[in-house]
Order: C-alpha cells, then structure tokens, then sequence
C-alpha cells in the first residue's frame, strides 16, 4: 500500500481484529489478520499491542498451547469504546476523502 498508516489506524485495526474474537487471540494471529488489509511486521506489532496494553485497551494472559504459553489478547471494556470511537470516526474521515476522489466536497 502507498498510504502511511498512523499509530492511530494502526490501533483501530488491531483492536478490530482482537475485539472479533471473543475469548481473545495471540499475537502471531493478530498479524496475520492485520496483514489481510496492511502490510505489518511483528517488530511493528508487537509494540502497538504493547501500547493498548498499557493505555487499558486490552487485557493480556497466558494459556498453554502444544506444551508451551501463548499469550492472548482480549479487548477490554476501555478497548471496547476506543474502538466505537474509530469506528466513527474513520467513518466521517472515510467518507471526505472519498468525495474529494470523487470530484465533489461538500
């Protein structure tokens, strides 16, 4: 993709992905859902799961998988209404930069 994403796009994809699964999801599957829409390393996600970590956005555990931890990611409720809040707004900020393509502004 040619567009940069910002931190902020970067956050409201992923809490998109993790908030789709209600029990929560682990990292290497996060990036493979994220990489459905954009392309993203695990170097670059990993500090953005870090980041809603800490901001209370998503609560993070442990649970075994094939003899060793994975550690999951759930959207908390905080996670919840900061995703609401990217919803609507990529959904005004969508909508202009789709009338200035299509030739018109209002």
């Amino acid at each position: 993709m040619v567009f940069n994403t910002g931190a902020a796009l970067l956050d409201a994809i992923v809490l998109a992905v993790v908030s789709q699964e209600e029990e929560g999801t682990y990292g290497y599957k996060i990036t493979q859902d994220v990489r459905k829409v954009i392309e993203i390393s695990e170097s670059t996600l990993y500090p953005v799961l870090r980041r809603l970590q800490k901001d209370e956005c998503l609560e993070v555990y442990d649970k075994q998988y094939d003899g060793r931890n994975r550690r999951y990611y759930k959207t908390t409720e905080k996670g919840v209404l900061m995703l609401e809040l990217y919803r609507s707004e990529w959904m005004k900020y969508s909508k202009k930069i789709t009338e200035i393509f299509e030739g018109g502004m209002s």
